[in-house]
C-alpha cells in the first residue's frame, strides 16, 4: 500500500471516529432521533411531511444534527445508502429511506410504515433500438447497476444468467459506452432512459419511501414514535381530501346524503329559511366533479369548497 493512500485511509476512519463521537456528545438524553436523507427528493419530502406534522426543523442549518424545536425529534442528515445500517446498529432510532436501498443493504431493522412518497420503481432497460424478445434476452449479457443484491436475487429466481458490474456512478451512460448490455436502476418519470437512448422492458420492484426503526427502542421513544406516527397519519389522511359545504332545500337531503361518501354521514345544520339547510362533507378529490354534478343537479346552491390541512380518524 502506498504512502499517499495510507494515509487517505488514515484520515477517513478518524473522521468517522470523528463524526460518531460528535453525534453520541451532542445527542439529547432520550430524545428520538431519525435519520434522513441529506439531499434530494427524499430529503424534500421527507421535511415536507415533519412540517406538515408541525414538527419544526431548521433548515437554515444544514449541520450532521439538528434538534427540532418543538417536538423531542433530532434529525440526523446522512447519505440514503447509510441510513439502513444506521438504524439497524443504533446510531439512530428511526430513519426515512427508500425501499429500493432498504431492500438492497438487507439490514436487520423493522418496517414501521409505508409513507407512500417518492415512489419509484426498479426497472431492466436495454437500448431502444433493441429487439427484446423476453427474459432470457438477458441470458449472459452484462448488467450495469447499482442494486446488485436485488438484481442477483431475480435473476437467480428466474434462472437467468447475467454478468453484473456494479456501478455507483450514473449508470444509464453504461450501454452507450459498451460497458454493458443493459442496466437496472431507479426509474420515475422515465426521461432519463429516453435521453439516453434507452427503453425500460422489465419491472423489476415498486418502491416508495419507508420509515424504518431499530428493533430495541425503549418505552419513552416508543412514545415519542406513537405520536410522530399519529401526526404524519393525520396529515396523510387529508391529502387529496376536500371539504365542501352547500345549502339545499330539505326536502332533497334523503337524495343528496345518498350521493354523499362522508366518513360516517354529512353533518346537517338548520338555516334561518326553515325550507333549507346547510350539509357538510368531505370528498376525496378523485370523485368531486362527478359528485358536484349530481348534487347541483339535486338542488344543491352556495358550494363552498376548501382543502383540509390535517385530519384526525
Amino acid at each position: 500500500m502506498s504512502t499517499k493512500v495510507a494515509l487517505y485511509l488514515h484520515i477517513q476512519a478518524k473522521n468517522r471516529k470523528f463524526a460518531t463521537n460528535f453525534i453520541e456528545s451532542t445527542s439529547i438524553f432520550n430524545m428520538l432521533r431519525i435519520a434522513v436523507q441529506s439531499k434530494g427528493r427524499l430529503y424534500d419530502d421527507t421535511m415536507n411531511l415533519l412540517a406538515e406534522a408541525d414538527i419544526k426543523v431548521s433548515s437554515s442549518k444544514r449541520t450532521l444534527l439538528v434538534q427540532s424545536s418543538n417536538f423531542p425529534l433530532e434529525v440526523l442528515y446522512l447519505r440514503d445508502d447509510d441510513i439502513p445500517q444506521s438504524v439497524a446498529n443504533g446510531v439512530a432510532d428511526i430513519g426515512v429511506v427508500g425501499e429500493n436501498e432498504f431492500v438492497e443493504r438487507g439490514e436487520d431493522a423493522q418496517v414501521i410504515a409505508h409513507l407512500g412518497f417518492s415512489k419509484c420503481r426498479l426497472s431492466l432497460a436495454i437500448p431502444k433500438e433493441t429487439n427484446y424478445t423476453g427474459l432470457q434476452w438477458f441470458n449472459n449479457r452484462k448488467i450495469a447497476t447499482s442494486y446488485p443484491n436485488i438484481l442477483r436475487k431475480f435473476m437467480n429466481k428466474n434462472g437467468i444468467k447475467t454478468d453484473i458490474h456494479v456501478i455507483t456512478g450514473s449508470v444509464e451512460i453504461s450501454p452507450g459506452i459498451g460497458l454493458a448490455d443493459g442496466i437496472f436502476d431507479i426509474v420515475s418519470s422515465g426521461s432519463t432512459l429516453v435521453s439516453n437512448n434507452l427503453k425500460e422492458v422489465e419491472v423489476v420492484m415498486q418502491s416508495e419511501a419507508l420509515l424504518v426503526g431499530n428493533w430495541h427502542m425503549d418505552d419513552e421513544k416508543h412514545q415519542t414514535l406513537n405520536e410522530m406516527l399519529f401526526r404524519f397519519e393525520a396529515v396523510r389522511s387529508a391529502q387529496d381530501k376536500k371539504y365542501v359545504m352547500m345549502n339545499a332545500p330539505k326536502d332533497k337531503i334523503k337524495a343528496i346524503t345518498e350521493v354523499l361518501p362522508g366518513i360516517k354521514s354529512p353533518t346537517i345544520i338548520p338555516l334561518a329559511d326553515d325550507e333549507w339547510c346547510s350539509i357538510h362533507t368531505v370528498l376525496d378529490e378523485k370523485r368531486f366533479w362527478s359528485i358536484i354534478a349530481k348534487l347541483k343537479d339535486l338542488g344543491a346552491q352556495g358550494i363552498l369548497v376548501t382543502p383540509i390541512e390535517k385530519m384526525i380518524l
